[in-house]
């Protein structure tokens, strides 16, 4: 965000208490600034004063950060006194007037002054950073979960699918763009730009991003697509240098192989299912051949499943933990069984499936279609699963029932073949 000239040095001291006053050089308090925001009604002065607020922000150090949101979370919370009156008036009198009051005294006044920071010119990217800074520090202040409840309520109507852009990036797309798509990665690391134009270049490569028009400049999610015969089960045979590629005249399966978070300050903000019924919908415009949508994803959690039932005394498991790779077929049917019945059986929160990955997929209405030994022998596939990989299959015909009866019953969508290796494992 350029930064103004008037403002100069904009901190000239941060005292580390939890309402210590945050100046700028001219004396004024952020907190000042921050209550005529508040009483503002002018346009221009909305404006000026919430740029002067995140200039201010952006130089804070940690500390600073702290008391700033420290007075966000004290100083304009709810008043439960004037929430309970309110409620008891609407309910004597269910009228407009009475649920204006009630929903006004109901919303902390700090997603008022949100708003009107957002006024700023780039101010939603600064926002977005600025949730960034502050999920930093909920472990350590229990006052300040109630704050990001306000920015994830905004982030929910700002970030709205309505107001999203898909766009595909090739090779052509600007360099800014493409150093960023190197930088989120999250799955599977693109090393240096050869790498890069390897996964956007081919004609049997696609990667697709969404976007926001306030922030024109970041994806928020991106997905890498590969256009193949049959189903993979090798991620290093996905993405091989030396590997031929396919014309998509010849291709019969899509395959999403990466999809990555950009913006760590939109945690908890859902763009993965869209993007991904999205990408579906665009390739069967253009390639209305393509006979089946599968995914080839990690299982994150798998390796620290096999480690807890080493410690209980599971030798299957410690035998896949010392196994030397490559390894030997009856070493790759047990991880496969043990994976599915990770997968199928193992349960988190809310008695839904442990893996973070299986519960985006089957949320979406995916089906736990194949399991693979060896997918990903990176050090990091071999860290964190073993080297096991999923196929999540996206049937379109079946992807609404199956999330209904996952979100509502909890039922996993998946096939014969893979529940036999679940039994298998309890043998």
């Amino acid at each position: 965000m350029p930064r103004t000239g008037y403002l100069g040095d904009l901190l000239s001291q941060l005292v580390e208490r939890r309402f210590a006053p945050l100046r700028a050089t001219s004396g004024k308090p952020i907190e000042d600034m921050c209550a005529e925001l508040l009483a503002g009604e002018g346009e221009v002065s909305t404006m000026r004063l919430a740029r002067d607020i995140l200039a201010v922000y952006a130089r804070m150090d940690i500390a600073g950060k702290r008391a700033f949101f420290t007075y966000l979370a004290n100083e304009h919370d709810i008043t439960p006194d004037a929430v309970a009156q309110a409620a008891l008036n609407y309910g004597a009198a269910r009228d407009a007037k009475h649920l204006r009051m009630l929903l006004r005294v109901a919303e902390p006044r700090r997603q008022e002054v949100l708003r009107r920071l957002n006024h700023a010119p780039g101010a939603t990217v600064e926002l977005v950073r600025m949730r960034r800074d502050l999920l930093t520090l909920l472990p350590e202040m229990p006052e300040l979960p109630r704050v990001d409840l306000d920015f994830a309520h905004l982030f929910q109507s700002w970030f709205n699918r309505g107001f999203l852009v898909l766009h595909q990036v090739t090779w052509d797309s600007p360099a800014r763009l493409l150093e960023k798509i190197i930088e989120y990665e999250a799955v599977h690391a693109i090393g240096n730009w050869e790498a890069l134009r390897a996964r956007v270049d081919p004609k049997d490569r696609r990667c697709f991003a969404f976007f926001h028009p306030a922030m024109p400049d970041e994806p928020l999610i991106f997905v890498e697509v590969a256009l193949v015969k049959g189903v993979p089960g090798s991620v290093q045979q996905l993405l091989a240098h030396d590997r031929k590629p396919l014309d998509p005249a010849q291709a019969d399966t899509a395959t999403f192989y990466s999809i990555s978070n950009c913006q760590s300050g939109l945690k908890g903000i859902s763009f993965g299912n869209s993007l991904i019924k999205q990408v579906v919908a665009l390739l069967q415009q253009d390639l209305p051949h393509l006979r089946q949508f599968v995914t080839l994803s990690p299982i994150p959690g798998l390796g620290a499943w096999l480690r807890e039932q080493e410690h209980a005394g599971d030798e299957p498991a410690k035998a896949l933990l010392a196994a030397p790779h490559p390894m030997t077929e009856p070493l790759k049917t047990s991880l496969r069984r043990l994976a599915a019945r990770y997968l199928l059986e193992v349960k988190g929160k809310h008695d839904r499936p442990r893996d973070p990955v299986a519960r985006f997929h089957l949320h979406n209405g995916a089906l736990i279609h194949e399991i693979h030994a060896e997918a990903d022998i990176s050090g990091r596939g071999l860290a964190q699963s073993c080297g096991a990989m999923v196929n999540y299959l996206y049937d379109l015909d079946q992807v609404e029932s199956q999330h209904e009866s996952y979100a509502t019953q909890g039922k996993i969508a998946t096939t014969r073949h893979v529940r036999q290796l679940a039994r298998a494992a309890q043998d």
